[in-house]
């Protein structure tokens, strides 16, 4: 059943994304590759000081930002936080409570999790995970995607992490 704000007919994107970094926190990166019918779009950031689940998310807002019209998303990650917290409604239950855990502490990364529903909103999306390095094909390649941005020369600061550790 489609919603009645969304257009009758939608494109079909499928994306792929992954985050990590060199350290725990420390450098990193994230890569996505989309694909819209015979176009492929592949992009990298990278980031001075953060963490894995910050990049995986990152990744995701990142691709869905780039969508400028509502979408039909099949989006795949590797990432069991990012697919979980989306696919078992802990998102969900995360926003009633307040921005808490079921423990009642601070859901971290909540300026991105906010971000990424924003970006979310306007498309109907397939949130699939897949087994990072397993011989994924565009899976390694957004790894090898943001390996490279992790190395780069010029990183972006993370400035919502580095403020919470001062």
């Amino acid at each position: 059943m489609r919603s009645s704000h969304l257009p009758r007919y939608m494109k079909r994107v499928i994306i792929h994304t992954d985050g990590g970094c060199k350290g725990n926190p420390g450098p990193g990166g994230f890569g996505v590759v989309m694909v819209c019918g015979n176009d492929r779009l592949e992009f990298s950031d990278g980031y001075r000081l953060t963490t894995n689940n910050r990049m995986e998310l990152r990744a995701a807002i990142a691709a869905l930002q780039r969508l400028s019209e509502p979408c039909l998303v099949e989006l795949h990650s590797d990432s069991k936080y990012l697919i979980d917290a989306i696919c078992k409604k802990w998102i969900d239950g995360w926003q009633k409570k307040g921005w808490k855990t079921a423990n009642k502490q601070p859901v971290k990364n909540k300026d991105l999790w906010i971000q990424l529903l924003s970006a979310m909103h306007s498309h109907q999306i397939d949130w699939r995970w897949v087994k990072g390095h397993a011989g994924h094909l565009e899976n390694e390649r957004c790894d090898e995607l943001a390996n490279i941005a992790i190395a780069g020369k010029i990183l972006k600061a993370d400035l919502e992490f580095e403020d919470e550790r001062i």
